[in-house]
């Protein structure tokens, strides 16, 4: 097979083209230009020993591509494209715009990003660029141009990787070049100045603005700033980053229109929004380091997988990077112990990835990431790293056949954006508020009983969830309230937790008792917030009881039914948990923090009242189950994340489609970290 035999085709339809392998791809980044020449034919082949099939090249290059003005040296990537293409490796191709070369901050000192205090920051690592630099972004278009136009009919081309992790060290700018980006932005917003002062409710503290040209971005000012122009600078930044990835993808729409394009997010990344971006991606793409000091790591990336899945809408997606072993930027980093690596590899097929590859082929002997593990260690292929990477490589090519099969999900999750930036602004009620910790408070339950969620923007549709849960989605616009109203009374089931629906798109508070969009739908209304100190507890009474901490509220109720009231403190009697039967459904509140034990009993009983049951019944604690489907069938994944042996009941006799000599059995047994996926005997 050559690399053009499994080229990208088009989608029927939308004239946008997608990435359709034929089999689960498996590779890493690939920085040829660290090494001599002469360790590339080395590295090719080695790459066919370890199963490889796909790699990403010249993320970081653009310095050796470009290495004057207009000077374009391309000679020796064509070679490693050649060598990759001569092997059947396909290749991401990076579009080398991640890091501009000194040359061009030299000569155009203006494309450098400040803070807020005013303070630039100088070119010595990554990302120097400021994102709304229109001198950055048109020596980036100019580099795309040559890139595309050479190397659109190689054979080694499967997919356009634009920039890399967009907004990881340059997220925010507050230079006057950004300035005036974002005075534009607001008047494309806006259109009138009046309309600004509205939004930004700029009667308070006497910001009125007269003129566009008065506004600045949000830089350090004597105390709190204005909240809603912080929020805007939120989108506005993320918006930035973005147009420097549309300025590129037109480029290469342009000139290779038939070939898929792509850039990785990376996970629970507040700067940007992945759920907006994919719009504008072929394949959502997602980068995640596990941390093996951390027992619930594989909860945290669950999580992630499922927001990457669900931003593609629910297409297979590419774990564009993950850790060999160990990474080099935490403060004290753990290598993975044996099989580690491979299961959480596999976690991500399990959650609907169709390629497994790592940060990077070969380690670095010099720079800031030299002890950041690679497929290849610094001591060599007589390793257990890379036995451990081409065991995998080789397991992966045995199941071909999940290669563009799905995840389905019989409850979904909420998570806004455009929420989290202002959830966590100043001059709240409690500045201990996370958006990151609440949506995996709702969501470790929900993956610890088996069941299956998909992790949701509210604007998407809604109406074939059994469960509904809105964990702190602070900012709600009416339509969303509208929205969720209706989808209980046509039978929806609803779990809605504190200091959600508060205020509108700009940040202003819906007025007539929190949370006022939803009281209808929740049959309550909060009078006053009353969040704990740090440290403190509250304990629950009635038909759930059990401990609460970070938060409680003054809830009188209209209609709805206690299940839970606080039993000391100043809101002893005062409900806590509520339900209320609306139209043809139910909908649940919290209008507190559940510690653990009481929040898993908690959904537990309100995903059994909306029929959201576990994929398999008698799972065992620490194993994860997940399934795919496609035309030729359902996959069960089965995942070991404890410490002892588990015994798994299967729903009928099933073959272990990664232990071929294995016969078709009823319950498997899987050791520690042991992974299998189950098909039809």
């Amino acid at each position: 097979m050559t690399a053009a035999d499994n080229r990208p085709t088009a989608r029927t339809g939308t004239g946008n083209p997608t990435f359709e392998p034929t089999r689960l791809h498996f590779g890493g980044d690939y920085n040829p230009e660290h090494w001599p020449e002469e360790v590339w034919a080395e590295d090719v082949r080695l790459m066919k020993e370890a199963g490889v099939t796909m790699v990403t090249a010249g993320i970081f290059s653009w310095g050796l591509a470009e290495k004057r003005p207009g000077a374009y040296d391309f000679g020796w990537f064509d070679r490693v494209m050649d060598q990759l293409g001569d092997a059947g490796i396909q290749v991401a191709l990076a579009t080398m715009t991640a890091s501009p070369p000194p040359w061009l901050s030299r000569q155009h000192p203006e494309i450098l990003p400040e803070t807020a205090e005013g303070v630039r920051k100088w070119p010595g690592s990554r990302q120097h660029f400021c994102p709304s630099s229109p001198v950055y972004r048109e020596h980036a278009v100019r580099l795309v141009e040559q890139l595309a136009g050479r190397y659109a009919e190689h054979p080694a081309l499967a997919l356009w990787h634009i920039g890399n992790e967009y907004g990881c060290s340059n997220p925010v700018c507050y230079c006057e070049v950004s300035a005036a980006d974002f005075r534009r932005w607001l008047r494309e917003r806006y259109g009138a100045v009046e309309a600004l002062n509205a939004a930004w409710s700029t009667t308070f503290w006497s910001q009125h603005y007269g003129d566009f040209e008065e506004v600045l971005p949000p830089r350090t000012t004597p105390t709190f700033a204005n909240p809603t122009q912080q929020l805007d600078y939120a989108r506005f930044s993320d918006d930035a980053l973005l147009q420097c990835y549309l300025a590129e993808r037109e480029v290469l729409r342009r000139i290779t229109p038939d070939v898929p394009v792509t850039t990785n997010h990376m996970p629970h990344h507040k700067p940007v929004d992945p759920f907006r971006w994919a719009a504008y991606e072929d394949i959502a793409a997602l980068d995640y380091y596990q941390e093996p000091y951390d027992s619930r790591t594989h909860i945290d990336a669950a999580a992630a997988f499922d927001v990457t899945r669900c931003a593609g809408g629910g297409r297979p997606w590419m774990l564009m990077e993950q850790a060999p072993s160990a990474v080099n930027w935490r403060a004290r980093n753990s290598p993975k112990p044996p099989g580690a690596m491979r299961l959480w590899s596999w976690q991500a097929v399990a959650q609907g990835a169709d390629a497994v590859l790592y940060f990077q082929w070969r380690q670095s002997q010099g720079g800031a990431e030299k002890f950041h593990s690679a497929m290849v260690p610094h001591a060599g292929t007589d390793t257990r790293i890379f036995r451990e990477v081409s065991a995998l490589g080789q397991e992966l090519a045995t199941v071909p056949q999940l290669a563009g099969t799905r995840c389905t999900a019989d409850v979904a999750l909420l998570a806004d954006w455009n929420s989290w930036w202002a959830l966590e602004l100043d001059s709240h009620p409690s500045s201990a508020l996370s958006h990151r910790e609440t949506l995996l408070r709702h969501y470790k339950p929900l993956f610890d009983a088996g069941v299956p969620c998909d992790i949701l923007p509210p604007e998407r549709e809604l109406s074939g969830y059994r469960l509904v849960v809105v964990p702190n989605l602070y900012l709600m616009s009416e339509q969303t309230a509208a929205r969720l109203t209706a989808y209980v009374r046509d039978g929806g089931h609803l779990l809605v937790s504190y200091f959600t629906g508060i205020a509108d798109e700009c940040d202003r508070v819906h007025l007539g008792g929190y949370p006022a969009p939803l009281r209808e739908v929740l049959g309550l209304r909060v009078e006053e917030f009353w969040p704990l100190d740090a440290g403190a507890g509250v304990r629950l009474r009635g038909e759930l009881s059990g401990e609460a901490d970070l938060w409680s509220e003054a809830i009188d109720l209209e209609g709805a039914t206690a299940l839970a009231e606080f039993a000391d403190g100043d809101l002893a009697g005062r409900p806590a948990l509520t339900r209320h039967t609306f139209g043809n459904g139910l909908a649940w509140y919290a209008g507190t923090r559940p510690a653990p034990a009481l929040m898993r009993t908690l959904m537990d009983r309100v995903r059994h009242e909306a029929g959201a049951a576990p994929l398999l019944d008698g799972l065992p604690p620490g194993v994860q189950a997940t399934a795919r489907e496609g035309a030729d069938g359902r996959y069960l994944f089965l995942l070991n994340h404890g410490a002892t042996a588990a015994t798994v009941p299967l729903p009928r006799r099933m073959r272990n489609l990664l232990d071929p000599a294995a016969e078709p059995t009823a319950a498997l047994t899987l050791p520690p970290r042991g992974v299998a996926v189950l098909g039809n005997p």
